[in-house]
């Protein structure tokens, strides 16, 4: 009887997910690093918390269910404790401040960059797992450290190479909005989820308009792949006060605050909530960025319940076109706000916080656009060739790669099967190798090496056309003296970047 054969296992990539290559990372590391230097000029400090956090602290847990999964990736450890995978940054942070309190400097600064997951639906555009690059201010009680924040992501923005005019930062005061809640009937905590779906409503206007957050607002909205959305379940006159809201901006600052006084004159908290916007437009104008990078817009609704305070967000105003030409704008980049509360459900005291995160895909895919971040050239390594696999030879090419290392030439000897030497050159091509350095055993007994200009041979290569031209010209191949091997190599490297600069510049 023939023996059944056991299927493979298939390699799937899981929805939501991505695999990042070589290029697109160092990519992102210059970003990162402009990002990173910009928060430094500011005074924040780097600081890295775990990729899980017990559930109870991200806020996220809930009690009727056997497993916590309201947009977080849950496990139970060995003593039956629920673990997720962090939401977000922030919520992360603050269990590190309350545990570490008493040894941090107030205000305490910090930064730090790392990938969050979210259990939702994935879409075009939409993945379980992403990055995103935060700064918080914790300790400081006034709304001039959100002013300070939302100028350092303008700073960032500018320090990215998109031009004044292609974004704007966008701000607005949760209390204001708390104060339209009153107005409207939902204040109290027996009303927080609804006013939580009236947030998550109001934070869709750029992609679904005016009639599509109205629809949120009241029963719910069915999607174009006719998945329904619950609403807020408001009436007519209730969503007509907060569409007003949102609607309220003029063309200066101080237009926009005095339509908010207007709208919640019978709210304490919306009136706090709105001098202190005023006090933050008077910190940008004396900073000179109200000169359009940073607007007083009534729009901006943070969807996270716990911001309690101003929120902002950074926003790409420049049109790029889609794959069927219609205009298209990748909108908000990054965002934020107050949350005085977050910390301080660990702690018996208040402790007054604020914080801005990017997203880091997002922002990338952007730069991209604007020619501001392309893939980076991987320049692979010298490849040292196997002519002979006995353990004098080996150790001969070991030494050889060992000298090239020393000095500081990223180098390699091919592990490989070295039977066929036509495999080793096309590796080193696959590699992106700036050269190869051959070596057999007339090579050896001479006193010489053969280094291949693996670039300048890809460029002469078009030119020939047959055969026998190709085997005779050998391209871009000269011999060097075996002792003279790095210093002829780094000059072929230098001659190899003089060229890719000339490139650049043309």
């Amino acid at each position: 009887m023939a023996k059944k054969k056991s299927a493979k296992l298939k390699a799937r990539l899981p929805r939501g997910f991505v695999d990042r290559g070589p290029s697109e990372l160092l990519a992102m590391d210059r970003m990162l690093k402009v990002i990173k230097d910009t928060y430094e000029l500011y005074g924040f400090e780097p600081v890295e918390t775990p990729q899980f956090e017990y559930t109870d602290a991200l806020g996220k847990f809930l009690p009727d269910q056997d497993r916590p999964n309201a947009g977080v990736f849950s496990l139970q450890d060995d003593d039956e404790q629920w673990m997720s995978l962090r939401y977000d940054l922030t919520a992360p942070l603050a269990r590190h401040v309350a545990e570490n309190f008493d040894h941090l400097p107030k205000p305490y600064r910090s930064y730090r960059a790392g990938y969050v997951f979210r259990n939702e639906k994935p879409g075009p555009g939409r993945f379980r797992q992403f990055m995103q690059f935060d700064a918080d201010t914790i300790g400081a009680p006034s709304v001039s450290a959100d002013a300070e924040i939302c100028m350092m992501a303008s700073d960032t923005m500018e320090r990215l190479g998109i031009a004044r005019g292609d974004y704007v930062i966008r701000v607005n005061n949760r209390k204001v909005l708390d104060g339209v809640m009153e107005v409207i009937g939902l204040a109290g905590d027996e009303h927080a989820e609804r006013r939580l779906t009236v947030l998550r409503a109001v934070d869709k206007l750029d992609r679904l308009g005016v009639e599509g957050v109205r629809l949120l607002l009241g029963e719910g909205r069915k999607d174009d792949s006719g998945d329904f959305t619950k609403g807020a379940g408001l009436d007519d006159k209730a969503a007509d006060v907060v569409l007003a809201f949102v609607e309220a901006g003029a063309e200066t600052a101080a237009g926009t605050i005095d339509n908010l006084r207007k709208l919640i004159v019978d709210s304490t908290v919306g009136a706090e909530g709105v001098e202190e916007l005023a006090t933050m437009a008077a910190l940008f104008d004396a900073a000179g960025y109200s000169d359009g990078r940073v607007l007083i817009d009534p729009s901006v609704v943070r969807g996270l319940e716990y911001y309690t305070g101003p929120v902002y967000e950074a926003e790409l105003t420049f049109e790029v076109k889609d794959e069927k030409g219609n205009p298209v704008r990748f909108g908000s980049v990054g965002g934020g706000g107050r949350y005085d509360g977050l910390v301080s459900r660990f702690m018996s005291q208040p402790v007054p916080s604020t914080g801005f995160s990017v997203g880091v895909s997002r922002l990338m895919a952007a730069l991209k656009v604007l020619g501001k971040l392309g893939d980076e050239e991987i320049l692979g390594p010298v490849v040292v060739c196997v002519m002979d696999r006995d353990t004098e030879s080996l150790s001969h090419y070991m030494r050889m790669v060992q000298e090239l290392r020393t000095a500081g030439i990223r180098s390699e000897m091919f592990q490989g099967n070295p039977k066929q030497f036509g495999k080793q050159l096309q590796y080193a091509d696959k590699r992106n190798s700036p050269c190869a350095i051959i070596q057999g055993s007339q090579e050896r007994e001479a006193g010489e090496i053969q280094i291949k200009d693996l670039i300048e041979g890809k460029r002469l290569s078009e030119e020939i056309e047959d055969n026998k031209t190709w085997r005779e010209s050998r391209p871009a191949q000269f011999a060097v003296k075996t002792e003279n091997l790095v210093e002829e190599v780094l000059k072929l490297l230098k001659s190899q970047e003089q060229d890719r600069q000339k490139e650049r510049e043309s």
